[in-house]
């Protein structure tokens, strides 16, 4: 039952992170998702931010079904959630769209903690 959850967790993080990989193949995305015009000088870093997620994505689809990617996948998908709402306090915690995200992530750390116990400390979540 426990392997269950630990890929259920995984999953959920991988799915959060489909919409803003999403704006890699579909650039219009991105005003909806972050009101930033997708011509503009600032789409091309948020085209690029997509091609990242699809990353993060992948890390989080692999950690799901990969025992041996978890440890990784924890580091890669930690530093992608912890550290926007770090800048994202740091900016204020400006409304609109990325407080959306800001939300998104507030609400994935719960399974984050939980695939981050399960890799590191397997002792603790085992039945």
């Amino acid at each position: 039952m426990e392997k269950r959850w630990i890929v259920v967790a995984w999953l959920v993080l991988a799915i959060i992170h489909a919409p803003p990989a999403t704006v890699l193949v579909m650039p219009e995305l991105a005003t909806r998702l972050y009101g930033v015009d997708p011509q503009g000088t600032a789409a091309a870093l948020i085209i690029h931010r997509g091609a990242l997620f699809l990353a993060v994505m992948l890390a989080c689809l692999f950690a799901a079904f990969d025992p041996g990617s978890r440890r990784l996948g924890t580091v890669i998908a930690g530093i992608s959630m912890v550290g926007f709402l770090q800048v994202y306090v740091q900016a204020g915690m400006p409304e609109g769209p990325l407080r959306t995200v800001a939300l998104v992530d507030t609400a994935a750390l719960l399974p984050l903690t939980y695939v981050i116990r399960a890799a590191w400390w397997p002792r603790i979540t085992a039945p």
